[in-house]
């Protein structure tokens, strides 16, 4: 079976993707641990393609328990070097309502202790991350969102809470203020971790609640959320067909620099970097490492 290319992530109601014409499970085991369920390795669309569940099937992993650094090292180990997430969100802005999916361009950290980074102590990188979103995945899922009558909007911010409880009014009618777009729990550590792995990233961010700020909708809860999340799953499959049928069959450069993000992020000297962690981050890391960068 050929590498895949394209890595899709699943979020809250999306814990398989139908459509593979050939596939396998694939389990690894990374230097940082297990990922969040097996891969679904295959062809899908005409593309090769790695599907993970973040959550794993069955919803068992909350966001603030996901190992995000094994979830993206595990992409990065297959061959991939482009991922589109959707994850479920609620909206802060009465443009976003529910079935709406909006394509954020920036987001915005409010989590608390997360491990967002693949370097540390023995190895210190510093990535640009300005433009944390691939113009060029952005505007294959916009498009498709056209072609396939879904309702979108391009560019805004996607607020990264901690969770697992949803926000309080005060928090909710703040980050309105702040003008933020949606909010969610998951995104912002995948995509600083696709930056750092050299890895393409957009996310598709489905509306599916209006957090708890709207005066004509109640707070947001669990019922509310699965019921929404499920419409927006089928519309999801099709989106993801379109999405990969129209993909650059060649891996253009990055206008974010995605694809090089590590050229002169590296401030340790090759001398004093900790050979432990140089072995655990070859797949991340090794062509800038292997060079002596």
């Amino acid at each position: 079976m050929k590498k895949p290319t394209i890595g899709i992530i699943g979020g809250s109601g999306l814990y398989t993707m139908p459509g593979f014409t050939a596939h396998e499970e694939v389990t690894l085991d990374t230097p940082w641990g297990a990922p969040s369920d097996p891969y679904v390795v295959g062809q899908l669309a005409g593309k090769e393609v790695a599907f993970l569940s973040r959550h794993g099937r069955g919803h068992r992993h909350s966001p603030s328990e996901l190992n995000f650094r094994a979830n993206i090292y595990g992409f990065k180990l297959l061959g991939v070097d482009r991922i589109v997430s959707l994850s479920a969100v609620g909206s802060l802005k009465e443009e976003h309502p529910p079935l709406k999916f909006v394509i954020p361009d920036q987001f915005f950290d409010r989590t608390r202790g997360r491990v967002s980074t693949f370097f540390g102590e023995g190895l210190v990188a510093h990535i640009s991350f300005a433009e944390p979103v691939c113009p060029h995945l952005s505007e294959v899922v916009h498009q498709a969102c056209v072609q396939t009558g879904v309702s979108v909007s391009r560019g805004g911010t996607y607020l990264c809470m901690e969770g697992p409880a949803f926000s309080t009014k005060a928090e909710s009618n703040v980050y309105r203020s702040w003008g933020m777009d949606v909010i969610g729990m998951t995104n912002l550590q995948e995509a600083k971790l696709a930056r750092e792995a050299e890895l393409c990233y957009v996310t598709i961010a489905m509306v599916t609640d209006y957090d708890c700020w709207h005066e004509e909708h109640g707070p947001v809860d669990v019922a509310s959320v699965m019921k929404v999340a499920r419409e927006n799953a089928a519309r999801a499959n099709a989106l993801v067909a379109r999405v990969l049928a129209d993909f650059p069959a060649e891996h253009e450069e990055c206008p974010a620099g995605s694809d090089r993000a590590l050229d002169g992020a590296i401030m340790t000297h090759a001398s004093a970097r900790d050979p432990v962690l140089v072995a655990k981050l070859d797949a991340v890391a090794g062509r800038v490492l292997r060079a002596g960068l």
